[in-house]
């Protein structure tokens, strides 16, 4: 049994793995000490899921050691858990204090014997009040005593209400089940945790919680995530796994990024001077060879050379996605209209009586906790399923492009990745698509490959393919960096910022959604919260709600008890005049814009310093720069009435 009286360290000796002709570890050697927090980095297949399942045991390498403490414990959250049914969240998450109950059990024992055992200098009685203190000190540090507390702050933590607690974990989707699972294996406490994607299924809230609880376990932390948000708020230590060897940096994610862009710029400086200097060395053995006088002189520099230990350039994998959207074909002004749209399965209403309105260029992120309805409304905008109650509006020549939460798992097993992208195309693309597979790393023998045959992340790529085989505008995108790899999500992005038409994302990764949008929808309490910035804005707006949420509810209360209905009318009426100023703020200012940017189209022309009427529009441009700062400054003062209006009232 474990106690924290031996030092805590894994060791990685000449690991050697390999999958028929390909080496994944390449006798790599690795030490992690206690308390390490140490980020998993590298391509999709690069081999960070089966590094964290050899360290767990559930899997034996090729070749090579691996050792630790043998009375160390593990947390291992692979990626898909399953949970035995027929207990309910609290009962299900009590199960990680096994070893607390028993532990509990063995000291009152100890006590026990100790009030009736006399022989005091014997061998066994100092046995025991040693036993005494491990435990004490092992239930210290594993949370003993109050279980329920922790357990409920935990659940919290993670996303789950008082009103949870109770429901069956059979209730809940594969997402919440792991959020159960990773709640226990907190709640145990174990000296390594190891941690497969854990943000996958969290929402931001929740990824931001576990953040702090993770900077201060007591434990080592090992993680795998694409989320670089969440790595650089963890992670002490990145070990990046490439091509089968590894690298060991000191730092978090971003740091590790400029140190191995440094480390290669020196390796690469190091390699051409090493060059320069053995090309003259050879030319001076190659001209003292043709002389007899030289030829023992030559032949001992030749060895010299030979011993000198050359510097490689290792191979680096660069393969990333090429993705460039299609021009949106001009949509009407409105893009999407809902009112008084509601949703409910059965008893279950996910949203109440919300309105949603779209217009032409907004990009839109929907955040909030899972089962708050992000996805549902994202059907319900676009026609994939019916709303309970209320009215959809299409704008004119909207073409949609929809990629599901789950878009690659729809892919049909059995067809090979060129057959699945052919028979998506219309006729006239048939002959880019094997451009298109190109350009998301799909070439040569790939595209023969059956779709069962391909990792999360390959299929995720071959699903977004086949989105850029017709021309849309509105683009609504449900969780697409799920499966991808940071290279692959930073790509993606890029491309999403290029685009041209209307974007609705669901996402919950904070570095992919920051300055990609300039609209934030929260899905909280079966209503939408809307916030006018990305979702750094969000966060940092939520952050202040939450310190004044229990004032901001009293004082609420207190309004409704206080205020006339009369009073009550003629707040929402205020509210609605300054609402509509910044409408017409915001109008005003898109009518410029399109101004400046039909006097910058003119004033390309190369002609156009030639022409009469250049003076003209010269001055024209500037005044309506001019005029377009007006308009911002006004529509600021606006916003910031409204918001203040809002803040004091505490409406939404």
């Amino acid at each position: 049994m474990y106690f924290c009286n031996f030092t805590l360290m894994i060791t990685v000796s000449n690991l050697f793995v390999k999958y028929g002709d390909r080496v994944l570890f390449d006798n790599i050697n690795i030490v992690i000490k206690n308390k390490d927090r140490v980020g998993l980095v590298g391509r999709n297949g690069a081999g960070k899921s089966t590094m964290l399942k050899i360290i767990a045991g559930d899997m034996l390498p090729d070749g090579g050691d691996i050792t630790m403490p043998s009375e160390s414990t593990i947390g291992f959250l692979y990626q898909e858990m399953n949970l035995p049914k027929g207990k309910t969240v609290i009962e299900e998450t009590f199960t990680a204090f096994k070893e607390a109950i028993s532990l509990e059990k063995e000291l009152a024992d100890i006590n026990e014997q100790l009030e009736i055992r006399t022989d005091y200098e014997s061998d066994a009685y100092e046995k025991l009040i040693q036993d005494l203190s491990d435990i004490s000190e092992r239930l210290a540090i594993i949370g003993g005593g109050n279980v329920e507390g922790e357990a409920i702050k935990v659940l919290k933590g993670l996303g789950f209400k008082d009103s949870d607690m109770k429901r069956l974990t059979d209730e809940f989707s594969g997402g919440w089940k792991m959020r159960i699972e990773l709640a226990k294996m907190l709640l145990q406490k174990p000296d390594y945790l190891l941690l497969d994607e854990p943000t996958n299924h969290l929402d931001i809230e929740s990824i931001v919680w576990l953040e702090g609880f993770l900077k201060h376990y007591e434990g080592t932390v090992i993680l795998i995530s694409h989320d670089k948000m969440f790595l650089d708020a963890v992670t002490n230590r990145t070990i990046e796994i490439e091509l089968g060897k590894v690298h060991d940096y000191k730092a978090n994610y971003s740091k590790y990024l400029t140190l191995r862009k440094e480390r290669r710029e020196i390796l690469e400086s190091a390699y051409k001077n090493q060059q320069k200097d053995i090309a003259q060395r050879e030319k001076t053995i190659n001209r003292f060879m043709a002389k007899a006088t030289k030829t023992k002189m030559a032949q001992s520099m030749k060895k010299q050379l030979d011993k000198v230990e050359r510097i490689e350039i290792e191979q680096e994998d660069s393969a990333a996605m090429n993705i460039k959207f299609p021009p949106a074909p001009r949509s009407g002004e409105i893009v999407l209209e809902a009112d008084n749209l509601s949703k409910s399965y059965g008893a279950i209403k996910v949203l109440n009586d919300v309105e949603f309105k779209m217009d032409r260029g907004d990009r839109i992120a929907f955040v909030g906790q899972n089962g708050q309805g992000k996805t549902t409304l994202s059907k319900i905008l676009i026609g994939v399923e019916n709303a309970t109650a209320g009215n959809i509006k299409l704008g004119h020549n909207v073409q949609i492009g929809y990629y599901a939460q789950n878009q690659a798992e729809t892919l049909h097993s059995n067809l090979t990745v060129l057959q699945t992208l052919e028979n998506a195309a219309p006729s006239e693309m048939r002959t880019k698509v094997r451009a298109i597979l190109g350009a998301f790393m799909f070439s040569g023998e790939d595209v023969e490959k059956k779709v069962m045959v391909l990792s999360g992340g390959e299929r995720a790529r071959l699903a977004m393919a086949s989105m850029l085989l017709k021309p849309f505008n509105l683009l609504v995108l449900d969780e697409p960096t799920n499966h991808l790899d940071i290279i692959s999500k930073e790509v993606l992005k890029q491309a999403l910022i290029d685009y041209d038409g209307s974007l609705i994302i669901v996402s919950h990764d904070r570095d992919f959604l920051g300055g990609l949008t300039d609209k934030t929808i929260e899905f909280r309490e079966q209503k939408l919260h809307t916030y006018l910035g990305d979702v750094n804005f969000f966060l940092d707006k939520r952050q202040l709600e939450n310190m004044r949420e229990v004032e901001k509810r009293d004082k609420h209360e207190k309004q409704k008890q206080v205020l006339s209905q009369a009073e009550i009318k003629e707040l929402e009426k205020e509210k609605k005049k300054l609402q509509r100023q910044v409408q017409y703020a915001e109008r005003d200012i898109e009518m410029i814009e399109q101004e400046i940017s039909e006097y910058e189209a003119e004033m390309s022309n190369p002609d156009f310093y030639n022409s009469d009427n250049s003076a003209a529009i010269l001055e024209k441009y500037n005044l309506s720069k001019e005029t377009l700062d007006v308009a911002m400054e006004r529509w600021e003062k606006t916003q910031e009435e409204l918001d203040n209006f809002l803040i004091e009232h505490s409406l939404t």
